[in-house]
């Protein structure tokens, strides 16, 4: 049911999760300010916790000459700890104007039972789109921007490297494509199963074709790298799109990365790919993801759900238990 300033208190208590330590979490109590002129007042309904940045988040893992370049857009502390940090929102609109009031949206704000931002800062959902698979935005918006920098051509061989959630929705971004020869590439043989949903040809590492004119990482290890480098044709783009935090990667540059003339750039979500940027937006990128969206193949990419009370212990058994998880999607009831 819709409420309206009459019925909701203008301060509000919300709970958030907070990082306090490395591996460490827990939900605090916290007080609303009042919604001012242009802002919104939004009862969550999912967020989603993903195996990328926020797992580097929560373990502590990112660089200190990086602190303020990797904020997230409502964070609040600062890197490493105490922080809430996250950016798969999905809620209902309780106070605001009142052609929103009631609308489901997305917005990038952390885990937290209730909030308020500018009407600016998030996107209205189709109504094709269920709240329950909105929490992917994020992921798609980032696999739609590494694509962009891959720039494929009809009728390449892309290969991606890593099954996790970004490389889930890359390759099957990819093969939509026409023409195009795509593989999604992991150790895993239990992956096999999801990419078989989102009917994208499956291969380990040994049984790649090779010779890709893309090769889009996505895995996270170094060892996936040196993969995506082993499956690049001769001046091939292979493009980066893991973050490794505080890791130190070493590649075998002296090995075919130099004789094959590759080229290696990374791609990162907050800058919309060169190719496109005269022309785009943030925004017109968002609402081309809530458009992708609509498709019911990526209820797969789901693959847990718990409730909000349990966040602190499933972020340490994510971080625990590397391996099957893709998205796990948090419950506000």
């Amino acid at each position: 049911m819709v409420q309206t300033a009459s019925v909701v208190k203008l301060d509000v208590d919300a709970r958030a999760f907070w990082i306090t330590g490395p591996r460490r979490g827990e939900i605090r109590a916290e007080r609303l300010a009042a919604p001012g002129s242009g802002d919104l007042l939004i009862r969550t309904l999912y967020t989603g916790v993903s195996r990328g940045t926020e797992m580097l988040v929560f373990a502590n893992r990112v660089p200190s000459a990086e602190r303020e370049r990797m904020r997230a857009p409502f964070q609040a502390g600062n890197f490493p700890a105490p922080v809430k940090y996250g950016y798969a929102n999905v809620g209902e609109v309780e106070m605001g104007p009142a052609d929103l009031c009631g609308r489901r949206v997305f917005c990038l704000y952390p885990h937290q039972t209730r909030y308020v931002v500018p009407a600016a800062a998030v996107h209205v959902l189709p109504a094709d789109v269920p709240a329950a698979r909105a929490v992917l935005a994020a992921n798609l918006e980032t696999a739609v921007n590494g694509l962009w920098d891959a720039t494929p051509r009809i009728g390449d061989r892309i290969a991606i490297v890593g099954a996790g959630i970004i490389g889930c929705l890359t390759a099957w971004l990819a093969a939509r494509m026409p023409g195009c020869a795509v593989e999604l590439i992991d150790i895993n043989p239990e992956k096999a199963t999801v990419a078989r949903a989102l009917s994208v040809p499956f291969r380990a590492p040994t049984e790649a074709q090779g010779s890709a004119d893309i090769v889009l990482h996505t895995s996270g290890a170094p060892a996936g790298l040196v993969t995506a480098l082993q499956l690049a044709g001769f001046e091939a783009r292979v493009i980066e799109m893991s973050w490794y935090g505080t890791e130190q990667v070493t590649l075998p540059l002296g090995e075919r990365f130099h004789s094959q003339r590759l080229s290696l750039r990374s791609s990162q979500v907050g800058a919309i790919a060169p190719a496109q940027r005269g022309r785009w937006t943030a925004e017109r990128r968002m609402a081309l993801v809530m458009r992708l969206l609509a498709e019911p193949v990526l209820d797969a990419l789901i693959t847990g759900e718990s409730p909000f009370d349990e966040l602190p212990a499933i972020m340490q058994r994510l971080a625990d238990a590397p391996g099957a998880t893709l998205c796990h999607r948090i419950g506000y009831r």
